[in-house]
């Protein structure tokens, strides 16, 4: 029976899966990797370490499932970046991190020309993304060999190829969103005008082969994690949304063949190209969600992540979260935002305070919802969900009676690497269509919104004003 071999190489870890033919995984193998926090904003990860661990997890899944592969599919990180040799595919920087902050003096520079990026983009002009830590580079570490996003380096060590993924490229700000192309001139605007960059790949295409893992197979299925998330829950159809909850939260919904420029400074970027044609999405983020809960593990209000459904009572008894730990992005774009507890009496109790912070983080999901319902031109009517915190009963019962929409769990802990294999299944057999490739799946649970619709618009509107007061600086 064919097999694939599903790679997502992440912030902290590689994770590697065999899946037949129906999705069923076979193996599964995992290797960390770890970041080293610099003084000023820098993240960074050394190369070898993530080839490393890509080729390490990708064995030792192999061995274990026993049977041969047919193909190697590989989801990233999207926005990190390094300079490379692309004779010998040598390092010659080490990886800064999507996270990396040092490239907002190239940001700076640029501000008078961030409504322009945005328009031909889809992107907030911000050192997340690609192209700012890219120009860093050249300018603070060296001027030699290429320099590209880490799935490139990646690919290029298992094929010989140099190459990139529509997707990723997208996450760039040097990519003409509408005709999905790299832009000259945009390149010009950061200093890359020079840049040799890599062939712009379809994420269902076989890009090369590799005899990395074994005997040698195609090499397809190229994407962005969260972006393979939202292929393996099947929102294919424009309209259709999910969120990934995990060290942060992240909610993508398709916008079909529409690039819509985001009314509210979400992100517009390719969701995938795939059966020839692309399609986009918009995305939000809520910076801190695991993170959050293991600064209450941090406090010793919490002993694990598994006690938050034993500890919640049935009410927050008047307590608002607003979970800015590290800032809050869209609507607000406030990074230097910081979080606050508000409505506390002497009555209150840490179960209090974890209910609060559950909350917070679905109120602040359901902000974003309602934003992608305006980009979209109708609300959401579902929301799909993964991620390590979909395992708090509690958070899932806040976001469904919060946002006033159904919540479907998807059943399998590894959504992003699903999604980069069901691309790579129709790399291998075109006749197959995407939703073929992906296949039929039933949530694990279905939360139900409880609340009225009025005491979740109270709610919403009382959470509105802390977190408008959190963006301020003004807490009470």
């Amino acid at each position: 029976m064919t097999a694939i071999l599903a790679i997502d190489q992440g912030t902290s870890g590689t994770k590697a899966i065999v899946v037949d033919t129906d999705g069923r995984t076979v193996a599964i193998a995992e290797e960390t990797v770890r970041p080293t926090y610099l003084p000023g904003g820098g993240v960074e990860q050394n190369p070898h370490e993530l080839l490393d661990s890509v080729l390490t997890a990708g064995r030792r899944a192999v061995a274990e499932a026993g049977r041969p592969i047919a193909a190697v599919a590989l989801a990233n990180q999207g926005e990190t970046v390094l300079a490379w040799d692309p004779a010998t595919g040598t390092p010659l920087s080490p990886a800064i991190v999507w996270q990396d902050r040092r490239a907002e003096t190239v940001c700076t520079e640029l501000a008078d020309r961030s409504a322009a990026l945005a328009a031909r983009t889809g992107l907030v002009l911000d050192p997340y993304f690609s192209a700012p830590k890219m120009a860093w580079i050249r300018r603070n570490l060296t001027r030699e060999g290429v320099v590209t996003t880490t799935d490139t380096w990646l690919v290029h060590h298992l094929t010989g190829e140099f190459v990139t993924d529509a997707a990723t490229a997208s996450r760039s700000l040097v990519f003409d969103l509408d005709n999905a192309t790299w832009d000259g001139e945009l390149a010009d605007w950061f200093g890359l005008g020079d840049e040799r960059m890599p062939r712009i790949a379809a994420c269902d295409e076989i890009v090369g082969t590799t005899r990395a893992f074994g005997r040698e197979v195609p090499v397809a299925g190229l994407i962005v994690d969260q972006q393979a998330a939202l292929v393996a829950e099947a929102c294919l159809d424009e309209g259709t949304a999910k969120c990934t909850y995990g060290t942060g939260a992240f909610l993508l919904a398709n916008t079909g063949p529409n690039a819509v420029r985001s009314s509210a400074k979400l992100t517009t970027s390719v969701a995938w190209q795939a059966e020839r044609r692309t399609l986009y999405c918009v995305d939000g983020q809520v910076y801190t969600v695991a993170s959050a809960v293991r600064w209450l593990q941090d406090l010793g209000l919490l002993q694990s992540a598994t006690e938050l459904d034993q500890l919640v009572p049935a009410d927050s008894e008047g307590v608002l979260c607003v979970p800015a730990f590290a800032g809050l992005a869209a609507p607000w774009w406030t990074p230097d935002a910081t979080a606050s507890f508000t409505g506390m009496t002497l009555s209150t109790r840490r179960e209090h305070l974890v209910l609060a912070l559950l909350q917070g983080i679905a109120a602040q999901v359901t902000e974003l919802a309602a934003l992608v319902g305006r980009d979209l031109g109708r609300p959401l009517t579902r929301l799909r969900a993964d991620g390590g915190l979909t395992n708090s009963a509690a958070l899932m019962q806040a976001q469904a009676d919060i946002a006033q929409l159904p919540v479907d769990l998807y059943p399998n802990a590894h959504a992003t690497p699903l999604g980069a294999a069901a691309l790579a299944r129709r790399a291998l057999d075109p006749a197959l269509s995407l939703e073929e490739a992906v296949g039929d799946w039933k949530p694990s649970t279905v939360y139900e919104p409880r609340w009225s619709a009025d005491r979740a618009q109270e709610y919403r509107t009382t959470w509105a004003q802390a977190a408008a007061c959190a963006a301020k600086g003004e807490h009470s």
